[in-house]
């Protein structure tokens, strides 16, 4: 029997947080590791309960929930974490600074539950919660700010294949257009994702379109 997935929930609301606790933890695969109210209390719990996902709102006391997430899934963390942000704010500063900041993933609050339970499922198995779309539609409106970087990018070396793959999800392409375009079968496309995200140490397609357009490779 599978082991279900274990998650943290953080929002400074308390009937907010009842309700997700309620939600998540009436689902057989799921199980709430813990709950609390504030940015610091969510990283601390989570060190000491490592759970597979972490729901973390974004106004909070003591410590934000950028904040918290970047130290819990941003640049340098040892064993970064997967964090689901649900915010009350749509396509605004929030959601690209949590972005920069390392999470997995954004709901609104008004989503329907059932999108929230799958959202938890999608982070937990290593994806972006963003729909190509939306992926698309935010990082394009926020491409200005993000700047081209000066490192060792040029050292790692993908082939013609990969390099197109990641402009074309960097363009808002799901696995199944790329396939299309490229004449290619989707197993395939998994697999060029799958590569090229492991050679540029990214976690997820949002990561990939944050690198895409930080090294020029779209504009």
């Amino acid at each position: 029997m599978t082991a279900p997935i274990r998650v943290l929930v953080c929002d400074d609301q308390m009937l907010v947080r009842t309700g997700l606790v309620t939600i998540i933890g009436a689902q057989p695969d799921l199980e709430v590791a813990g709950e609390c109210g504030d940015g610091r209390a969510a990283v601390d719990l989570a060190a000491r309960l490592r759970p597979d996902v972490v729901v973390m709102d974004v106004r909070m006391p003591v410590l934000d929930g950028i904040e918290a997430t970047r130290l819990l899934a941003g640049a340098g963390v040892s064993q970064p974490g997967k964090v689901l942000v649900v915010t009350t704010f749509n396509l605004d500063e929030y959601v690209y600074r949590a972005l920069r900041a390392g999470a997995s993933g954004f709901l609104l609050k008004d989503a329907p539950p059932d999108r929230l339970l799958d959202g938890i499922r999608t982070v937990a198995a290593g994806a972006a919660l963003l729909d190509p779309e939306v992926t698309r539609q935010l990082v394009g409106k926020y491409a200005a700010r993000i700047r081209p970087v000066d490192d060792d990018a040029g050292d790692i070396t993908l082939t013609p294949r990969e390099l197109e793959v990641l402009r074309l999800i960097a363009d808002g392409f799901s696995n199944s257009e790329i396939a299309a375009t490229l004449m290619i079968s989707p197993e395939t496309v998994k697999t060029f994702v799958s590569r090229m995200l492991t050679k540029l140490g990214l976690r997820d397609r949002v990561q990939a379109v944050i690198y895409a357009f930080r090294h020029g490779l779209v504009t």
